[in-house]
């Protein structure tokens, strides 16, 4: 029973790394349609600025909130640069661009950083807590995974909700046309949306990325959160959490009971059924919209 619940909470754990990646590709997918093939590279990107901000200043918050302001930027830049030029046109131009910066910036940080693996600062201890004598499988860190995973999520479906910006953003990503005619900016949402893609694609990068970092250390992570996303339904930002939540103690029971070789065979399983059987998720409480 110990050794169950300690693979629950440490599952829980993981889950809300796959729930911070999942919201990211809800959230360009949503308004866009377009699933942000690079997402995970881009986190990687902002961890490396994260990096070398720590290493100059001594300061990992300060690293932290780099981290998160290069994210918010990048999507930006991303979106105007990259993605506006093939919106509109065949929907394989967009996954085809987005392949393409995968590679372009993992290339990127090789030549300017390395492939080497580079030692990342955890921001709390990950000496495991107990209750008593019982270990609970999670670290202080793991803690604050879930706060900053959770709270993130809760401040995303406030501003969603109850902000004028919002609003634009929701009409943006239910019907464009018909939001342009109302007066919203949607090039500038769409813009606001990558944005905030970005700033939660790195914050899944600082939590994740510890002990190490190299080019490549975020493509397991992203086919996850992918999966993640997929389960919980790409419309769905809660969706999204739950699917992650579900993905990461799954894997925990795999990786536990069956060995750690079995994680990726059971998350690719889990993508593939849902996809076989549940396309639009096991949280969408409406078929996907067509467009």
């Amino acid at each position: 029973m110990v050794e169950f619940l300690e693979f629950t909470l440490s599952g829980l754990a993981a889950g809300m790394v796959y729930a911070a990646i999942a919201l990211a590709l809800v959230l360009i997918w949503r308004g866009t349609r377009v699933l942000n093939y690079s997402q995970g590279a881009m986190a990687m990107l902002t961890s490396y600025i994260a990096l070398t901000v720590i290493n100059e200043t001594g300061s990992y918050w300060l690293g932290f909130a780099v981290a998160l302001a290069a994210g918010l930027i990048l999507g930006a830049v991303v979106e105007r640069t990259v993605i506006r030029p093939v919106t509109g046109k065949p929907p394989l131009n967009a996954v085809i661009v987005s392949i393409g910066l995968l590679i372009l910036l993992e290339g990127l940080a090789g030549v300017l950083y390395g492939s080497n693996n580079r030692s990342f600062p955890f921001a709390y201890s990950v000496n495991g807590l107990s209750i008593g004598s019982v270990a609970l499988g999670i670290t202080r860190n793991d803690l604050f995974t879930a706060v900053a995973v959770l709270g993130a999520a809760g401040l995303l479906a406030a501003a969603f909700r109850y902000t004028s910006a919002g609003l634009r953003l929701r009409a943006t990503a239910f019907n464009a046309g018909v939001a342009r005619l109302l007066g919203v900016r949607v090039g500038r949402m769409l813009t606001l949306g990558w944005a905030l893609a970005g700033l939660i694609g790195a914050l899944a990068g600082m939590l994740v990325t510890p002990p190490l970092l190299n080019p490549n250390s975020m493509d397991a992570i992203f086919v996850l959160g992918f999966t993640a996303a997929v389960i919980g339904g790409l419309e769905s930002p809660v969706g999204a959490v739950a699917g992650g939540l579900l993905l990461g103690v799954v894997l925990n029971y795999a990786s536990g009971y069956l060995g750690s070789e079995s994680v990726n065979l059971f998350g690719l399983a889990a993508l593939l059924l849902v996809l076989m059987f549940r396309p639009t998720g096991l949280f969408s409480a409406a078929p996907a919209r067509r467009v």
